[in-house]
């Protein structure tokens, strides 16, 4: 069945996927007519999976029911302290069972949900405090660690609240003294969540993501945006059974292993929105480890895993693959980050699972393209086709133009999952976000089937094994060192990260520095992903354009020793 014919049969009117065109912010939007209108709703629908397991970390075993009464408990907690619609709430931990716990509590009073990224360091962790005006701060002890020097300046935080500490914390509250622990959440008693009136189109979210240039930009997102990803992301699904000229079987539960930071739209948005739906089991690990996962995969019966392509690859190529039972695994999907066409064909080979991917951005709150089994094998350079409420064009230069199938421009995208525009930046916003579109910096084509094939990031920026490291960011702390006069951030491909960034760089005349010397000053100053692996010395100033913009292409001949 072609994709046409496909989506025309799932969004037939009366039909699962049927959809409606309304008014977004003045701009006429195709939406998803079934679509939960929020957040709330979603709360209490995953409710309806009672007993069943929700998320899972080490022996901590959490319930839907559970994780219900420990949502309330601390929505009425954050009330009480006084948040209301519209103020920031943010949070940093790692992948725990307490992270879905926060996250809805905030959303469903109309809080707006800041997750800040754990990786980040205390000046960076700080920035986003201060830049969405978080009135209210939970972290773990970790992050509370990194914070240690920052908190006094953050004055416009009421209250901090820490998990999972050991021992009290000055000028802190402990999370357990809130909801308890997670092994009790069960016990809480059976008390209603604040009521508060919720519109589809509400502020729900600040996800940070960078620019090439400048600080870290929050993207405001809102409660369409995430319930707009769980018929996304089934409507692809069913999309992949009639094109293989199969009926659409009922939805099943799923136990799945998910191992990228829910920090990042792609954990939050396209898969814990579509679980908590959907009634899916979420296993998380305290760290990505491959024997363990192969453990938890052979014990827990682990349906679906991924993340980034250097998850499936390390399942591939592990020596000790063949002493575990995998046979479970359904799927492997994975994105944020580029993928060899090879990885394709060997995950179906080598565990006879589908392979999954897509495309999205932070902007556009994860899924727009979605890419899934047979389509996806025979089309492994291809980031998949648009989910039916999306809309994709390649534009010319001047933005306006649009150009012709498989012609390679930028990439434009709209539909109801883009959001708003950026935190406190008016200028950035209407830059990136004209007449409900967002001009993503990425270049790509449309075959004539409507597949899209991303030939190229936006610019400046290393994607490392789905982080963002922007180049400008990395730059400015090398040209803080004293010897460094000239500089610029390259990517360099790597076979499972996808890349990582390496530097080139130019000293002062007179003046030494090694390349240990500026890992070590960087790995000071920003989040160790973002270190360069290698650095290049050279002679002279590096080469320009007549704008006075540096020629990176010239310079990754540097790095062809690097793998």
């Amino acid at each position: 069945m072609s994709l046409a014919e496909a989506t025309a049969t799932l969004t037939a009117p009366g039909a699962n996927f049927e959809m409606e065109t309304i008014t977004i912010q003045g701009i006429s939007t195709r939406v998803w007519k079934n679509a939960l209108p929020g957040l709330d709703a979603l709360l209490d629908l995953s409710r309806t999976h009672g007993e069943r397991l929700f998320t899972t970390l080490d022996d901590q075993r959490i319930s839907y029911e559970a994780n219900w009464r420990a949502t309330a408990a601390l929505a009425r907690a954050f009330f009480q302290m006084g948040v209301r619609k519209g103020d920031r709430v943010a949070f940093a931990m790692r992948n725990l069972p307490e992270w879905p716990v926060i996250f809805f509590a905030i959303t469903t009073i109309g809080a707006i949900a800041v997750p800040l990224n754990a990786w980040w360091t205390g000046a960076e962790l700080a920035y986003g405090i201060r830049d969405s005006g978080a009135k209210l701060l939970i972290v773990d002890t970790e992050r509370h660690a990194r914070l240690a020097g920052h908190l006094d300046a953050l004055t416009e935080l009421e209250r901090v609240i820490v998990a999972r500490a050991t021992e009290p914390v000055a000028g802190a509250t402990a999370l357990e003294d809130i909801v308890g622990v997670p092994g009790n959440w069960a016990d809480l008693p059976d008390l209603p969540r604040p009521q508060v009136e919720l519109d589809r189109d509400d502020d729900a979210t600040i996800f940070y993501t960078s620019g090439t240039t400048g600080s870290p930009k929050g993207a405001l997102g809102t409660h369409r945006n995430l319930m707009t990803n769980i018929l996304s992301a089934a409507f692809s699904a069913a999309r992949s059974f009639l094109r293989r000229g199969e009926l659409v079987p009922e939805p099943q539960p799923r136990t799945t292993l998910t191992v990228i930071p829910l920090f990042h739209v792609t954990a939050c948005s396209a898969i814990l929105m579509g679980a908590m739906a959907a009634g899916h089991r979420i296993i998380f690990m305290r760290k990505w480890d491959t024997v363990q996962a192969m453990e938890i995969i052979e014990r827990e019966k682990v349906n679906m895993t991924g993340g980034v392509p250097t998850i499936a690859w390390q399942l591939i190529e592990h020596p000790d693959r063949a002493k575990y039972d995998l046979s479970s695994l359904e799927v492997i999907s994975y994105g944020g980050a580029p993928s060899a066409p090879e990885l394709v064909k060997r995950i179906r080979e080598e565990f006879g699972a589908m392979p999954g991917n897509g495309w999205g951005m932070t902007e556009t709150m994860a899924t727009v393209t979605s890419h899934n089994a047979e389509d996806y094998l025979n089309r492994p350079e291809s980031a998949g086709p648009p989910v039916a409420t999306a809309d994709l064009e390649i534009r010319a230069d001047d933005g306006v133009t649009e150009l012709p199938t498989s012609t390679v421009g930028e990439l434009w995208a709209r539909g109801p999952m883009i959001v708003k525009g950026y935190w406190n930046k008016l200028e950035a916003t209407a830059e990136t976000f004209v007449d409900g579109w967002v001009r993503t910096g990425d270049l790509a084509r449309i075959d004539d089937e409507g597949f899209l094939f991303v030939v190229d990031r936006a610019k400046d920026m290393v994607l490392r094994g789905g982080e963002n490291i922007y180049s400008s960011e990395v730059e400015n702390v090398l040209f803080e060192h004293p010897a460094v006069t000239d500089c610029a951030i390259l990517a360099i491909p790597h076979r499972t990260l996808g890349e990582e960034p390496a530097a080139v760089v130019h000293l002062a005349p007179g003046t030494s520095a090694s390349e240990a010397e500026l890992q070590e000053w960087v790995r000071a100053r920003l989040a160790a992903f973002k270190v360069p692996v290698a650095i290049r010395f050279v002679a002279d100033t590096l080469p320009r354009n007549a704008n006075g913009k540096i020629l990176k292409k010239n310079l990754k001949s540097l790095f062809t020793s690097i793998k």
